[in-house]
């Protein structure tokens, strides 16, 4: 950059673009409670407008330089996200929910046992489509009026739905969180972003943890065994086991996007055996994979391409605003004060200061993981690298702490908004409130106290070595660094 970002009244402006696409995240999904996500991009380039008009004289080139800088460095996640988005409506076209439901059914689960199904059943969804709110709003009219039937807590159901949805968005090679996360991390000792097959199989090991503590307390803590019988009506005209087929394509992808590392790869084989296996049962039509209607394209293709366009427009402005504060230089600022504190005399303290930054960024934004990650991300993958914590390592603590505890707090999450929203419009179940849905957001809960031990006890804890591979002892030539 050939001149120097200043900002009238110093450093601390350059903040004024965060604040205002602040002030948008809790407008629409907070105020308005419009969960779009292109509205947000919106506020995100309001926000770089009005940034601008704050520089000092002669900064202005540089400003917009710093957010092209930015921007830049998203595109590969752009890309990444609509290759995923055809892949993920492939799925939700084929109706693979249809196929769980069908297995509920069959083995005429009740109360506890169906809570805990669901939670299963939704963390594979979510997994395999990589969509949290998207599953959250299929799920919903599917299990849960079915489950309050069956005897199922309330609100131990819902916050099953909405703890599945995000245990998919946390894991799920293929979902925008896990695509952030791991984009906003880079190598020390090689070029580029860490690759994201790699963070998944790092991170499996929280997930799993968390998820049959999780699966077990809503088993547990989930209802009783009264049963109705009219339940079995809210299935009717959605039970298709042979949907359960459409976990062929999504075993694939899982396989491939580990075993090679390449999700570009992984993704090109799950399209193709997925649309091969939709067609081949009749899952899908040939006019699902692209057709025309009045004009209006359509299909899992280009369906697929715009569900992910609002969320793509989103990470552009954010990683814009992202540009605007290390041109400023206030990431390395804030990275050089966390490390000045006395959480930054240990690498444990270090990564407490991770989980406090990402967790506290996720409650001001609203419970949108996706924006929170972009923004502390470039925060988190700086304070990695001085205390030479390999990416995979800070992406896992930036995705997994994104989804505890904030999510769960009644007032400021999106996905508690979402669940109490969901619950309502039933004659034989009052809607829940928010406080009802977070208590019952157990895998979050479960999550947050995974990680911690995970900081406390050094497990899964590695650093970066010479050529970039994770080891466990941080080479001898980084210890004088902390």
């Amino acid at each position: 950059m050939n001149k120097q970002l200043a900002f009238r009244g110093g450093r601390k402006t350059a903040l004024i673009p965060v604040i205002i696409f602040l002030f948008f995240c809790v407008l629409y999904f907070i105020v308005f409670k419009a969960f779009e996500m292109y509205a947000l991009a919106m506020g995100g380039f309001v926000a770089l407008l009005a940034g601008a008009l704050f520089v000092k004289k002669g900064s202005a080139d540089a400003y917009w330089e710093s957010v092209y800088a930015g921007a830049k460095e998203a595109i590969p996640i752009a890309v990444l996200l609509f290759i995923i988005g055809m892949f993920s409506q492939l799925i939700k076209t084929a109706n693979i929910s249809g196929g769980f439901v069908w297995i509920a059914s069959y083995v005429e689960m009740n109360g506890g046992m169906f809570t805990a199904f669901t939670f299963l059943t939704v963390c594979i969804i979510a997994t395999a489509t990589g969509s949290s709110i998207g599953t959250i709003f299929t799920c919903f009219p599917l299990f849960y009026p079915a489950g309050v039937l069956l005897g199922s807590d309330p609100a131990f159901l819902a916050g099953a739905i909405v703890s599945g949805a995000i245990f998919g968005d946390n894991l799920a090679p293929i979902s925008d969180t896990t695509i952030i996360s791991s984009g906003t991390q880079t190598y020390m000792n090689r070029t580029g972003p860490v690759d994201v097959a790699g963070c998944v199989t790092s991170r499996f090991q929280y997930s799993a943890v968390a998820g049959i503590i999780s699966f077990f307390l809503f088993w547990l803590l989930g209802g009783n065994d009264a049963t109705a019988p009219t339940a079995t009506a809210q299935f009717t005209s959605i039970v298709d086991p042979t949907s359960l087929v459409m976990l062929v394509p999504v075993a694939f992808m899982l396989v491939i996007s580990v075993k090679t590392r390449d999700i570009y790869k992984a993704i090109t084989v799950g399209l193709i055996t997925g649309t091969l296996v939709g067609l081949g049962f009749d899952l899908i039509s040939p006019s699902a994979i692209i057709n025309v209607a009045n004009g209006v394209p359509g299909g899992f293709l280009t369906d697929g391409v715009s569900a992910m366009m609002g969320t793509v427009t989103l990470i552009l402005s954010v990683y814009g605003i992202m540009g605007v504060l290390n041109g400023a230089g206030v990431i390395f600022t804030v990275t050089d004060r966390i490390l000045e504190s006395r959480l930054g005399r240990t690498v444990a303290g270090a990564e407490v200061a991770m989980m406090l930054g990402i967790t506290l960024t996720t409650l001001l934004f609203g419970g949108v993981t996706s924006a929170s990650m972009a923004t502390f991300g470039k925060v988190q993958n700086e304070l990695g690298k001085r205390v030479g914590l390999h990416p995979y390592r800070r992406a896992n603590l930036l995705d997994g702490f994104a989804n505890a505890l904030p999510v769960t707090v009644p007032f400021l999450s999106v996905f508690v908004f979402l669940g109490s929203l969901l619950t309502q419009g039933y004659d034989f179940v009052e809607p829940l409130r928010l406080t009802d849905i977070s208590k019952g957001m157990i895998y979050s809960f479960v999550l947050f106290f995974t990680l911690l031990i995970s900081i406390i006890m050094g497990w899964g804890r590695q650093y970066e070595g010479p050529s970039g591979e994770p080891v466990k002892r941080m080479p001898v030539e980084d210890l004088t660094s902390i």
